[in-house]
């Protein structure tokens, strides 16, 4: 059996990485290169294998994160074997969308994988933040009904050893990261895609994808949407719904995380049952109180890519997939 220069077991590793960013399109950019025949994306879509380097994950202690632990890809061998049967001359590649915003997997990215091709999908950082937000909050796990509120507690948080999920400003912050990430690999190796382009022209955008990679284009036949979930208002019977939910998650917490995925079901469902498709969208006055601590560090990122992303700064609707995808078959041609 072959071995790497640490002594462990060889075997295939990814040739290319979806990085980033958490709630910009990767689920529906996994799925759509998962089509293309001569591409294989692994079937665990998340491993996280590079956040770990090799030992097991972080004690993280927010609501549901021990449960998230468990299934974190830490060992080397469970890694390699997602990619252990595919075809000689079919490139593979994985999606952990916490690699751009987790600097010691940037680090371990560049020594494992120096010649791989980095895929980083970048949303409106404070789009990005409500979306996050949002999937926590209906799925009742983030305790906070507002979400200037929440995003005011994320420091405390983070203190407090919640997992990087919570981290909606944080994990925004593209700037800082593609700044470090630049440094580590060669800029022809990371390919940056923009939300906006993957909703509103996700053919041309998975051409550009599959050319960056190598492969032939016009191959995905579809492009499916996001993983939206419905809305759910904030009152007594979210609460208490959320608390239960939130509870249960703290108790399960040693048991096997389908145990407690399936135990959670019908409080989740229960929950959903009286959500609304629509979500609100954010006022003017909470966009930009939420937008005021990226400015320094959308300069950073024009500064850093050469390009501008000046839109981030204005408000305007469509905030999530479904909106722009809305507003998009709406415009005139």
């Amino acid at each position: 059996m072959d071995h790497d220069v640490l002594g462990r077991p060889g075997g295939r590793l990814p040739d290319f990485l979806i990085i980033g960013a958490p709630k910009a399109g990767t689920t529906a950019l996994h799925a759509a290169l998962a089509q293309h025949p001569g591409l294989f994306l692994s079937r665990v879509k998340e491993p996280k294998y590079y956040l770990c380097g090799d030992s097991p994950p972080p004690a993280y202690k927010g609501p549901g994160d021990a449960h998230s632990n468990q299934e974190w890809i830490w060992q080397r061998g469970r890694y390699q074997a997602l990619f252990a049967d595919v075809p000689d001359d079919v490139l593979c590649g994985e999606s952990t969308p916490f690699y751009l915003y987790h600097r010691d997997a940037r680090r371990r990215i560049a020594d494992d994988l120096p010649h791989a091709r980095l895929i980083a999908v970048l949303r409106d950082p404070v789009d990005r933040l409500y979306s996050n937000w949002m999937h926590l909050w209906v799925d009742g796990l983030e305790p906070c009904g507002d979400v200037v509120e929440a995003c005011a507690r994320e420091a405390a948080r983070i203190d407090a050893g919640w997992a990087p999920f919570w981290h909606y400003q944080g994990l925004g912050r593209y700037g800082r990261q593609l700044a470090d990430l630049f440094e580590r690999f060669p800029r022809e190796q990371v390919l940056l895609v923009r939300y906006r382009d993957l909703v509103d022209r996700p053919d041309q955008t998975v051409d550009r994808v599959c050319r960056f990679l190598g492969v032939a284009p016009g191959t995905v036949p579809t492009v499916p949407a996001d993983n939206s979930r419905p809305f759910v208002h904030p009152g007594l019977r979210t609460r208490l719904l959320g608390r239960v939910i939130r509870a249960g998650a703290a108790a399960g917490a040693f048991l096997p995380p389908q145990v407690w995925r399936t135990a959670s079901r019908p409080l989740v469902d229960q929950l959903h049952r009286r959500g609304e498709a629509a979500r609100p969208r954010l006022t003017p006055e909470q966009r930009a109180r939420l937008l005021r601590p990226f400015l320094d560090d959308i300069a950073l990122l024009e500064q850093v890519t050469g390009e501008s992303f000046d839109a981030w700064r204005h408000h305007r609707g469509g905030d999530s997939f479904h909106a722009r995808r809305e507003a998009t078959a709406g415009a005139p041609a």
